[in-house]
């Protein structure tokens, strides 16, 4: 049986590597339930700095003794910082599927009198409330095979498709709004999926009738991010962090540095102050630009694509919030959606011939 296993293509792992991989997903996916799903992707932009910092450390001074150059960073960020206990489709993923049960079976922990449903709040940490713990651990499982699968049949295709992990964070939150009984997108109370002015006329949810319930104190419509969601705005600074994205890497040759200082930036998030923008999925596809344009048209001009790459990153995730989290119960992720479209189409133009490479994947 285990012969046969280790056959299997789509799995690409021996039974033992795969084994201690899904029971540290476990606990992965349980940290961050215990922690919160942004308290854990923090986590998740500390530790794939550190990795980075090491790869270019690394770069710059050659291979260490019995360590080959580049190996000891890509333990650290692909293995830790993108793996089973800070991998954003585990911990990340974890938390926000605690969230989303919380936000049905425990509504009164909501500590907001009045806010978005409870089901949506990534900040807050569980600490050992074991059925919580258990929903994470279970979908911190869920979000390593999702990512296997995907990445088996990519690699049984040969061409590149997406970021699998970005793609998992996506369909693990969709499928928790299945699974714990939330619309998988939800009915908008505006013109449609796209209108945020709802909120902005301060309008309250339909079933928020001021009672201890799932819906108390809820707006009509919830954007994602109520400081950043104005077309204006979110192209803005889509420009600014995808130029920041792509300068880091002409100067480092680090894709993921510039992603893992967003997710960092997020501690001020976490910690109240008001309006610190998100823009993680900024940052790395403005990296991506600058990686797929250098090589035909030099520095300048990859830095110039790179803030446009990075402004419809940002615009991806605008346009995905508005559809899939304003109007439901429970997270789903924009920048992870933002993230997934962009390296589809980035995979595509790589394909066909117009860019000369895929960026990172």
């Amino acid at each position: 049986m285990n012969e046969l296993l280790l056959q299997i293509p789509i799995i690409g792992m021996e039974v033992e590597a795969f084994l201690l991989l899904l029971i540290t997903a476990l606990a992965g996916g349980a940290f961050g339930a215990a922690i919160g799903a942004l308290p854990a992707f923090i986590f998740t932009g500390f530790v794939v700095f550190l990795g980075e910092g090491i790869g270019i450390l690394q770069r710059q001074i050659g291979a260490l003794e019995a360590i080959p150059a580049g190996e000891l960073a890509a333990g650290i960020t692909g293995v830790i910082g993108f793996g089973a206990i800070t991998g954003p489709h585990i911990a990340f993923a974890g938390g926000v599927a605690a969230s989303a049960y919380a936000g049905k079976k425990y509504p009164d922990m909501n500590p907001a009198d009045a806010g978005y449903h409870f089901g949506k709040d990534i900040t807050y940490a569980f600490g050992t409330k074991p059925d919580i713990l258990a929903v994470g651990a279970v979908f911190g499982v869920i979000g390593v095979l999702i990512n296997r699968v995907a990445g088996g049949l990519i690699a049984i295709a040969g061409v590149p498709v997406t970021d699998t992990i970005a793609l998992t964070v996506v369909l693990s939150a969709f499928l928790a709004r299945v699974v714990f009984g939330y619309p998988l997108v939800g009915n908008p109370f505006g013109d449609g999926l796209l209108d945020m002015s709802p909120f902005e006329r301060d309008e309250p949810h339909p079933k928020a009738d001021g009672g201890a319930d799932e819906h108390a104190g809820r707006p009509a419509t919830e954007p994602w991010l109520p400081h950043q969601y104005k077309w204006s705005g979110v192209t803005a600074i889509g420009l600014v962090g995808g130029i920041l994205g792509g300068y880091i890497w002409i100067q480092t040759g680090s894709i993921f540095l510039g992603y893992a200082i967003s997710a960092i930036s997020l501690l001020f998030l976490q910690l109240g102050v008001e309006k610190i923008p998100v823009t993680h999925h900024i940052t790395l596809i403005g990296a991506v630009g600058a990686v797929v344009v250098d090589p035909i048209a030099g520095s300048v001009v990859a830095l110039l694509a790179a803030g446009v790459f990075g402004a419809v990153s940002g615009l991806l995730g605008e346009v995905t919030q508005r559809m899939f989290y304003a109007h439901s119960g429970t997270h789903v992720d924009p920048p992870a959606m933002a993230i997934a479209i962009a390296m589809l189409l980035v995979a595509i133009l790589s394909i066909i011939g117009v860019l000369p490479n895929a960026g990172y994947i």
